[in-house]
């Protein structure tokens, strides 16, 4: 079975939104992720989803805990347990 040059399987086109979304698909591979979101509904889905997430992660403010806080949360938690007994 001969492999089609312009039309892609949805995995492809899930794997092309994905570095797309990172700036590393080929125009090549754009043309041919467009060519499949003109006419599947799936894909689209994926693709709208795909730049939802990527868009919150982008601007979320998210504030980690240092090491030495982790550790300190981590001691004040076993010592609760142990008072607890």
């Amino acid at each position: 079975m001969k492999k089609s040059v312009l039309f892609i399987s949805c995995e492809e086109a899930k794997q092309i939104c994905d570095k797309s979304q990172y700036g590393e698909a080929t125009f090549w591979e754009k043309v041919k992720l467009n060519l499949r979101l003109s006419w599947c509904r799936v894909t689209r889905a994926y693709t709208k989803r795909n730049k939802s997430l990527t868009k919150t992660i982008k601007f979320s403010d998210v504030k980690c805990l240092k090491k030495e806080e982790r550790q300190a949360l981590k001691d004040q938690l076993s010592q609760q347990l142990k008072n607890q007994n």
